[in-house]
């Protein structure tokens, strides 16, 4: 397997990472995983626009050129001869030490970049039709911490919960806010439909003037979903969910990249709505699938 590392595609057993990089001691870097068919990314600068805003305001890798970054995933895919994957890029701060002021470092720091495509992960059949079970985890995405809400290396909390849910076979860990407010799930966003409605948790970047910022990454692929029940004349609504309106939802879904949109038939022992997947689901993942397909053929 070839990967692209800072400027240059090599096999992946020679790409290094120094210690004094940053991502590596402490966590301080960002990544995006993406899909693509046909040889191209699904809504690429969508994702690369992402971890630019969020380099931005997290005052680290600000220096970024998203159009070498883009030519680097493409490059990536090509020379591993991959129509259909999975794209990780990775940026970190690059070899700079955040326990010293930055006027002692004696030279210019440069982002790592890293890109690694691999064939996309394959998911049962039945996912799609019957729908998951979920696990409720504790409270923990925190609208007063800076990090929430952006893509970083520091996923252990987040993969924790989720290997716990699978440890009772579950297929992801649905988060609350500390206020017990809905957030999404581990590595996705949530989506509940109520009477033909069409409700997802606030992201960031979608709060109201004055208050509180969202600790919810504002998903590319949930972004899609919303641009398709627009098309399609369902009412939407981004607000802060509860519990109970998961729990009393007629259908709920989860989106990430890798997946679309997976939907959920019980929540624990609670089961929602018919407990399989529901229609407007079902329709949105297949119009989510054509979508994909005539952009990447585009």
């Amino acid at each position: 397997m070839e990967v692209y590392f800072n400027g240059s595609m090599m096999p992946a057993e020679e790409a290094r990472v120094s210690v004094e990089d940053a991502g590596f001691t402490h966590a301080v870097g960002l990544f995006e995983t993406m899909l693509a068919r046909q040889g191209k990314v699904f809504r690429l600068e969508e994702h690369l626009g992402r971890l630019l805003r969020s380099a931005e305001a997290l005052s680290r890798c600000r220096d970024l050129d998203i159009t070498v970054l883009g030519e680097a995933v493409l490059m990536t895919l090509e020379e591993n001869g991959l129509a259909q994957a999975r794209v990780r890029l990775t940026v970190t701060a690059g070899e700079v030490s955040l326990l010293k002021p930055a006027k002692s470092e004696s030279k210019t720091i440069s982002p790592t970049i890293l890109v690694v495509a691999t064939p996309p992960t394959e998911y049962d059949p039945k996912y799609f039709e019957q729908g998951i079970t979920v696990l409720m985890a504790p409270a923990g995405a925190n609208p007063f911490d800076a990090m929430a809400g952006h893509k970083t290396l520091s996923y252990w909390g987040r993969l924790r919960t989720l290997r716990q849910a699978a440890s009772v076979g579950a297929g992801e860990a649905i988060w609350l806010n500390v206020t017990n407010h809905l957030a999404g799930g581990a590595v996705s966003n949530l989506f509940i439909i109520k009477d033909g409605s069409l409700l997802t948790p606030i992201a960031r970047g979608e709060e109201d003037e004055g208050s509180l910022p969202a600790p919810v990454l504002p998903g590319v692929t949930r972004a899609a979903i919303l641009q398709l029940a627009g098309q399609m004349s369902v009412p939407t609504y981004r607000r802060m969910l509860t519990i109970n309106d998961l729990l009393e939802a007629d259908e709920a879904f989860l989106t990430n990249s890798s997946w679309g949109v997976l939907p959920v038939s019980r929540v624990e022992k609670k089961i929602i709505g018919k407990g399989s997947t529901g229609p407007l689901t079902m329709d949105l993942r297949l119009r989510l699938m054509k979508l994909i397909d005539a952009e990447c053929t585009a």
